[in-house]
């Protein structure tokens, strides 16, 4: 690998990503650049998305779960950027996966797909701070993982789902437009979101995303949600100076 190249890849600024980055160095880009160890696979532009919204996690007591464990590096990774409170979970549902356990790192084996083992998960893991999901990447396991474990991330936690390109995929139940894939979920939780102004005549089954999602982040590739209590938004004004 020539590691110039790719650090210059990784660490491409414009006055924008300056903007709204995390401050200082990104201790991800700087651990998977030098990595030696277990296998990572990452697009590089998700290191500035996951600093950017995980920075303020590290050095806590946390639960961080990741569906996805492939060989087992990213868990690594996820360890040392969040320190030696961190619990890393990883979820796979390749049962050799469970071979990369280790000090700080649990490995349970299921299928995402499946609503019962989800669960039964929520209940052996308890509140989750960070959720990542790097699993099958297909229709149903997107949206089956989210309606399932978005309930258990902590309030001020994040939900954070990655490889959305797969919405466009028709290997993966995807297509531009196609009703059910996991980038048309998240167009209608936008209208979750902005529910509380819906006018007399439209409604939507339930207010539980209106009322806990915070905000949605788009990327290429990635979706972020903040999960909070969110009150009904109020409108003020000062002033008055003609």
């Amino acid at each position: 690998m020539d590691v110039s190249k790719l650090q210059s890849g990784l660490g491409e600024k414009t006055a924008h990503s300056v903007l709204f980055e995390a401050p200082g160095p990104n201790p991800l880009q700087e651990y998977f650049v030098k990595n030696n160890a277990r296998l990572i696979h990452k697009w590089a532009h998700y290191f500035e998305i996951y600093h950017r919204h995980f920075h303020s996690f590290r050095g806590r007591q946390i639960t961080v779960m990741e569906f996805g464990v492939y060989k087992g590096g990213s868990l690594q990774m996820w360890k040392h950027y969040f320190g030696e409170q961190a619990r890393i979970v990883g979820v796979d549902i390749d049962p050799d996966c469970k071979e990369f356990e280790e000090p700080q790192i649990e490995i349970h084996i299921g299928d995402q797909a499946n609503p019962d083992f989800l669960r039964q998960l929520r209940q052996k893991i308890g509140p989750i701070d960070i959720l990542i999901d790097d699993g099958g990447h297909t229709m149903r396991q997107q949206i089956t993982t989210f309606e399932e474990m978005f309930p258990t991330v902590r309030l001020g936690g994040i939900y954070l789902v990655e490889d959305l390109h797969t919405s466009y995929w028709r290997e993966y139940g995807g297509r531009l437009r196609q009703p059910g894939t996991f980038v048309e979920f998240v167009k209608g939780l936008v209208d979750h979101l902005h529910a509380w102004h819906f006018r007399e005549g439209t409604e939507l089954p339930g207010r539980y995303y209106t009322r806990h999602i915070k905000a949605i982040h788009l990327y290429d590739s990635v979706f972020v949600f903040d999960k909070d209590v969110v009150k009904p938004p109020t409108v003020h004004k000062t002033g008055g100076i003609p």
